[in-house]
């Protein structure tokens, strides 16, 4: 066990013996406040808000709510119809209506009786709100990848680091046996020196919303039929129709928030974000958090190691198209004692997933317990014997979310902590900025900056719309 790198102690979960809070926030106590029936006493209780309630965030608050000594106390969304299905779950599930709801993240940020959040936002959120969390003293579980652009990221890693929080990143494969396997039989040299990693990631875009069938529906009976959100693009018949009415229920001039402000069209708001440029990052920076991430696990490049030269191809819709992402891509990163690092969507010569490739032999492993190898007893074990793991990479057999509550009390780090999500991403995002200017992207990993490109370093970071700053 590494020795502590966070000295503060968490002591705000003792809310009810706090008058100050009681005065401010009177009805939060929950029922279960005497620790009777099997409840976890609150002076040993986390409780948590959580901001988002989209894809991750319901499955993210099952998780914590299965946990006996966390419990949530508050939800905010600018969506109130999201907002009133995250009470009536939370509620629901503590059968109370302790939970309380916000508009707006900073007001719940600033309760002192608050000890966690969980964050699963659209990316371009994620900076403005994981630096309020953190300058609130709150301990963070936040979605990947870590941010829309590595200068967001680095304001997220200086937050969260002089504000001593405990942070944990969703990158859940690394709570997964086969994954941990498999990066522990890589860093344990049994693959001998790595020469290559494929990293296997989505290509394409995804309906996750269900909101773009019905639109491309209404488009079949245009006169210039559309079969491809990809490619409706302003000043035309598609465009027009594809345009429409701001929900009551949502606030869209805080959703867009520091992005660029472009019309509502309901096929790119809720979960298909992702697949527009002003507010995600495409599949690339959807998955190279995951596959990515298990990559670096595997290589040992958690810290300031990363590539110095990158070249990529990429398919792209109009920049200025609804869904305007990257379709299909190849990147090819040159990593210290010359590993090739390849990140691909959409080539069926790179296989879903992570595969690493050494002078002794290779490893692949991928989702759904998936797992090869080149020697069959790499397979059949499935744990490393005791005498072979020099190398003994962390792990929590309660699960990711278990990991980071049990990390908020040790104040030790957690196994996606922030400084991993930011490495893990950084190949994402040069991989993008290599395909958006076409040419190959020299970059200082320690000093995170790219070299003798004042154009290339301009996408570092994005023009935050007024009145929101930068962090």
């Amino acid at each position: 066990m590494k020795p502590s790198i966070f000295r503060t102690s968490v002591t705000r979960r003792r809310f009810i013996a706090a008058t100050g809070a009681a005065v401010a926030f009177p009805t939060i106590i929950p029922s279960s406040a005497r620790g009777a029936d099997g409840h976890v006493a609150p002076s040993n209780r986390i409780t948590m808000g959580v901001v988002g309630w989209g894809m991750q965030g319901p499955g993210n608050a099952s998780n914590f709510m299965r946990q006996p000594d966390c419990q949530i106390v508050a939800s905010a969304n600018i969506d109130k119809g999201h907002l009133e299905a995250s009470l009536k779950t939370i509620n629901g599930h503590y059968k109370s209506e302790d939970c309380k709801g916000y508009a707006d993240y900073r007001e719940m940020m600033a309760r002192k009786d608050i000890d966690t959040v969980m964050l699963a936002v659209p990316d371009h959120w994620h900076a403005l709100i994981a630096v309020e969390a953190a300058k609130n003293k709150k301990d963070i579980y936040g979605e990947k990848p870590l941010a829309r652009t590595i200068s967001e990221q680095q304001a997220i890693v200086k937050a969260v680091h002089s504000n001593k929080r405990v942070w944990q990143t969703g990158s859940w494969q690394r709570s997964e046996r086969n994954f941990h396997y498999a990066a522990e039989i890589v860093r344990n040299g049994l693959l001998g020196k790595i020469t290559r990693v494929e990293v296997g990631l989505p290509s394409g875009h995804h309906d996750f919303a269900g909101t773009g069938r019905p639109l491309l529906e209404k488009l079949s009976k245009l006169s210039e039929k559309v079969t491809d959100l990809s490619k409706v693009v302003p000043g035309t018949p598609a465009w027009e129709a594809a345009l429409s009415e701001v929900p009551a229920n949502l606030d869209y001039e805080k959703w867009i928030g520091p992005s660029k402000m472009e019309p509502y069209i309901q096929a790119r708001g809720h979960m298909n974000w992702r697949w527009n440029y002003n507010t995600g990052g495409g599949q690339l920076l959807d998955w190279i958090g995951h596959h990515g991430d298990i990559a670096h696990w595997g290589l040992g490049n958690d810290d300031k190691i990363g590539p110095s030269e990158i070249t990529a191809v990429g398919e792209f819709p109009s920049p200025n198209a609804l869904w305007n992402t990257c379709t299909k891509y190849r990147i090819t990163c040159k990593y210290p004692h010359d590993i090739e690092f390849i990140m691909a969507g959409g080539h069926s010569d790179i296989r879903s997933g992570t595969k690493w490739i050494g002078t002794e032999g290779w490893i692949w492993v991928d989702r759904g317990n998936n797992l090869k190898a080149s020697k069959p007893e790499w397979e059949e074990a499935r744990k490393l014997a005791d005498d072979k793991r020099k190398v003994k990479l962390p792990f929590c057999d309660g699960g990711h979310w278990r990991n980071f509550l049990d990390s908020v009390k040790s104040r030790q780090p957690a196994v996606a902590p922030v400084d991993v999500a930011h490495h893990s991403a950084i190949p994402g995002h040069l991989g993008l900025i290599a395909m958006l200017t076409g040419r190959t992207i020299k970059w200082d990993a320690a000093k995170e900056h790219i070299l003798g490109d004042a154009e290339a370093s301009k996408l570092l970071s994005r023009p935050y719309r007024a009145p929101w700053q930068a962090a």
